[in-house]
């Protein structure tokens, strides 16, 4: 590899370092041919950007960039490095680890996972990583629990309209209805009344 073409591979991985907040620095040295294609092609689907590089150039374009704040990067380039940019902090881990599990194989092997500033070193820390949450998950969370007390009062609202504001009258109370008055015995017919004494005439 000539000068101009060292510092042209510099220039690119400069530009993934400042577009990407998150990159992983794996391991593939055991792969073969057909597995780093294989490789590349879950990356793809899944909006992950994969670079080869050589180590000597990735430290030069992270010192380019800054220095300081990719100190603790440098100790991790050693051995074949494959790079993998992501927005998404945990995709580069889940595509490892299943790329893993369906080989049976555990390579390609986590050296390092920069995450928004945050540094996790070694193999072991794959599995932390695929359980990352994301911001767009964070932020759903968030909005969960400023939901959830919102929902709970306009369920019982609900609740109480359908159930209405009084509870319901165990028994109307029935109206009155007065029995109809026995109906009065006819009366006896009077009795005749006896005819008077016819006056006797006077004597004269």
């Amino acid at each position: 590899m000539t000068k101009d073409q060292k510092n042209e591979v510099i220039e690119v991985l400069k530009g993934k370092f400042s577009q990407y907040d998150n990159f992983y620095i794996t391991d593939t040295e055991s792969l073969t041919v057909a597995q780093v294609t294989k490789l590349r092609r879950a990356c793809f689907d899944k909006n992950v950007e994969m670079k080869v590089a050589k180590n000597t150039l990735i430290k030069k374009a992270l010192e380019s960039l800054d220095a300081e704040k990719y100190a603790g990067v440098y100790d991790s380039l050693h051995k074949v490095t494959a790079l993998m940019f992501s927005e998404n902090p945990k995709e580069p881990a889940v595509i490892l680890s299943s790329f893993r599990s369906e080989a049976k194989a555990e390579r390609p092997e986590l050296k390092l996972a920069f995450i928004n500033g945050d540094l996790y070193a070694g193999d072991n820390q794959l599995k932390a990583l695929t359980q990352i949450k994301t911001k767009n998950e964070l932020i759903g969370e968030v909005i969960g629990l400023l939901l959830s007390p919102i929902q709970r009062v306009i369920g019982a609202l609900q609740n109480k309209s359908e159930g209405g504001d009084a509870a319901p009258v165990a028994a109307e109370t029935a109206p009155v209805v007065e029995a109809p008055a026995a109906e009065a015995a006819p009366e006896a017919p009077a009795a005749p009344e006896a005819p008077a004494a016819e006056e006797k005439p006077a004597a004269e």
